[in-house]
């Protein structure tokens, strides 16, 4: 990390394996130990085993959930014990020799390993019972674990916690072990929180045999749909379609003022669709949008900001969404379309507060935009790489057509495959459509497909093969779908470790105690300052309303601050256990409080001072880390309160108790568009033109009231703006007369 003393560096060109370095270094899940060349064979072995059979059982079927769930987490304990070194110093990573090694990797962390997989395997094996081990059926035995559920089931779970730790830090599993600390010892909490504990061995069998537990839903859920979407956005990726997305961005928005900030945040946009980690997303459309930013006159610091921020939005843009995203989908037992469909607005919102602040930045810097000989030609991009949005459109069309993610992720990875390896002037390479083309036929003579169905996946994988790019080898298609098992181990181990948190939730009942806690605390709070809204006989907020408007003050707080170091998935799952029976209490609706504490999560991404996605940018633009964390954390003010406006309008996430209104969407989209704008105006100190401090500060009020939907606050908003707008007017008149 960079000095705070330093002064930026100047604009340089940065080649892959600078890249490569930067993502390894702020992304807690990309930095792995190396391992010697027969170790490193075998472990290959492993990972491409390990996505073939996720790639497989996801298109023709899938095992029982425990044996689905346990090879799973037996993958995840032999790649992270091979892979994470126990404590990150700075030969941690290195090859190292020695007696107490095999292939590099310590005697003990090989030891871990075994006893992971044995202890994450014994489930399945166990469940019907081991006659000549005295062991029961699952179903005599739950509640009353025999020495072997106790003994398998604490190696899991110190183990789950060991493995978060070794691919996401500290943080999480402190967070976790306060959980359980509070399940086991329940008495000595005070007030609300105390209960009578939770006996150990009750405990162990809740966090290993049922489903709330370890091998819960949010475990199953990355097993069968996260681990498939990641693989896919890694192709997708290496084949092609991220380049196709921030071609098309720079053609859409370079040409305008502030260009390149704009392409980011529209390639961001794009690629964040498809990608997992925020930091990946960062350092693969930022290696061409930061020194491009810096080029036009965008300062290092802010450059880097616009990236980060930009990049984080990528978790809540559809169609394609982060893995909190399924997760919301199997709490609320909703289809996944709807998950998507409700987080059309919030995504738009959220880019709409990035491209604010970038438009006005540049309009303040007077930053012009890219010159035509640096903008890519539609036809050439096209003509180039069309046949890599064949495979994403494929997925989408089979996810919206009703069939499960995981089929529709079956099917996207195929065409990817096939987009990258199959050539029709090669007919041997052939043979991946044809597979393909087999399977669709195999399902469609079983009822799985039907017939338009099968039609445009047959049509998909014939079209794919006619794709003018250089053809992707073997082994860069092994070397891919290694890269992206290493990717979901981190998402993995959060996962498994998660579910430690949702069984003790379940078990103790502390997420009802503490949402009743958080309103409490509102009530009271709104009680004492209600007297500052009562003017004569006329009152402008009642209790109720601040009740409402200070505990999602405080829930937001808290997704702020823990977010930071956590990531948003497993910030998402703990926070929403909370956040979920509180909001419930005030009548808000499931999704609008699902969405709501999602959206601050991906926030708390670029919040200082654990913000890596914004040191990776850092790295790239050679700027100050922290201020460019500053700079990324200002960009997001603009929308920061824009979840207000999900709970109190959830008519913008397309839920209504009375039913859609057009209307009263489009007014209450308008209203939190302007909010956003004012806000950012606010943050820029310039809209029209530039704006002192007095007139930002009111900018700022109004668009904190234009977030409320209704007239009233319209109104409100619209007078306390009005002298900050009468003078921007007036500056505005007097800047555009000749001199």
């Amino acid at each position: 990390m960079t000095n705070s003393a330093t002064p930026e560096k100047d604009d340089r060109e940065l080649s892959a394996e600078d890249l490569a370095d930067i993502e390894k270094k702020y992304d807690e899940g990309a930095a792995t130990r190396q391992v010697s060349h027969g170790f490193g064979k075998f472990l290959r072995y492993v990972a491409l085993t390990f996505a073939m059979y996720h790639y497989l059982t996801a298109g023709f079927a899938l095992p029982t959930d425990f044996w689905h769930m346990g090879w799973h987490l037996s993958g995840l304990f032999i790649l992270t014990y091979a892979l994470f070194p126990m404590f990150k110093t700075k030969s941690a990573f290195d090859l190292q020799h020695s007696p107490f090694r095999i292939g590099g990797v310590p005697l003990i962390d090989i030891l871990l390993m075994v006893l992971g997989t044995s202890a994450a395997l014994y489930l399945g094996l166990a469940w019907r019972g081991i006659e000549w081990l005295g062991i029961e059926e699952q179903t005599f035995r739950m509640g009353n674990p025999n020495t072997y559920d106790m003994v398998f089931g604490c190696i899991l779970i110190v183990l789950v916690l060991d493995i978060a730790r070794r691919t996401l830090g500290w943080i999480l599993p402190l967070i976790i072990c306060v959980f359980i600390s509070y399940a086991l010892f329940g008495p000595v909490f005070p007030g609300l929180l105390q209960h009578p504990g939770v006996n150990f061995r009750t405990f162990v069998s809740s966090m290993y045999f049922p489903a709330e537990g370890i091998f819960g839903v949010t475990l199953w859920v990355v097993s069968t749909i996260v681990f498939h979407f990641v693989l896919f956005g890694v192709i997708a990726q290496r084949t092609g379609l991220g380049q196709l997305f921030i071609d098309n961005a720079t053609i859409l928005a370079g040409r305008y003022t502030g260009g390149p900030a704009k392409v980011s945040v529209v390639s961001s946009a794009f690629f964040g669709t498809i990608s997992g980690s925020s930091v990946a997303n960062t350092v693969s459309t930022g290696a061409l949008t930061i020194p491009n930013m810096k080029r036009l006159g965008y300062p290092g610091h802010f450059a880097g900001g616009v990236e980060a921020a930009a990049s984080a939005g990528g978790q809540i843009t559809p169609p394609i969404m982060g893995a909190a995203a399924f997760i919301m989908a199997e709490f609320l037992e909703l289809p996944y379309t709807t998950i998507v469909i409700a987080a059309i607005f919030p995504a738009f919102l959220h880019y709409v507060g990035v491209f604010a602040v970038v438009h006005l930045m540049a309009r303040r810097l007077n930053l012009k935009g890219l010159p035509a000989d640096k903008l890519p030609k539609l036809k050439a991009v096209w003509s180039h790489g069309w046949a890599n949005i064949v495979p994403l459109i494929s997925l989408l069309v089979v996810l919206f057509s009703g069939y499960t993610p995981y089929m529709s992720a079956f099917c996207g990875i195929s065409l990817a495959i096939i987009a990258g390896m199959s050539r029709v002037k090669e007919p041997i390479t052939l043979i991946y459509s044809a597979a393909f083309i087999a399977f669709v036929i195999w399902k469609f003579m079983g009822g799985g497909f039907g017939l338009p169905m099968s039609a445009i996946l047959i049509a998909g994988a014939a079209i794919a093969a006619f794709n003018p790019q250089q053809r992707t080898t073997l082994s860069e298609m092994a070397d891919t779908f290694e890269t992206g098992v290493k990717y979901a181990l981190a998402v993995g181990a959060a996962s498994a470790a998660v579910g430690i948190v949702i069984g003790v939730i379940n078990t103790t009942g502390v997420g009802f105690r503490m949402g009743f806690m958080v309103t409490q605390a509102a009530s009271n709070l709104g009680t004492d300052l209600h007297w500052l809204f009562i003017f004569g006989s006329w009152e402008l907020f009642s209790i109720a309303d601040l009740t409402l408007f200070i505990s999602l003050v405080f829930i937001a707080l808290a997704c702020i601050l823990m977010g930071a170091g956590v990531p948003t998935t497993a910030l998402y799952i703990m926070l929403v256990s909370v956040a979920q029976p509180a909001l419930a209490q005030l009548g808000i609706p499931p999704i609008a409080s699902h969405m709501f504490v999602l959206y601050y999560g991906v926030v708390a991404e670029i919040t200082p001072p654990v913000c890596t996605s914004a040191y990776a940018a850092a790295a790239i633009a050679g700027s100050n880390p922290f201020r460019t964390g500053i700079s990324a954390f200002t960009l997001g003010l603009g929308k920061v309160v824009a979840p207000m406006a999900f709970v109190y309008a959830p008519v913008l996430l397309f839920v209504s108790s009375t039913g859609f209104d057009l209307w009263e969407f489009s007014y209450t989209a308008a209203s939190c568009i302007a909010g956003v704008i004012a806000l950012s105006s606010a943050v820029v100190g310039y809209w029209l033109a530039p704006m002192g401090t007095l007139y930002r500060w009111l900018m700022a009020m109004a668009g904190l009231v234009f977030i409320a939907p209704s007239l009233q606050a319209d109104l409100t908003a619209l007078i306390i703006a009005s002298p900050a707008i009468i003078s921007q007017l007036i500056q505005r008149k007097r800047l555009a007369q000749p001199v």
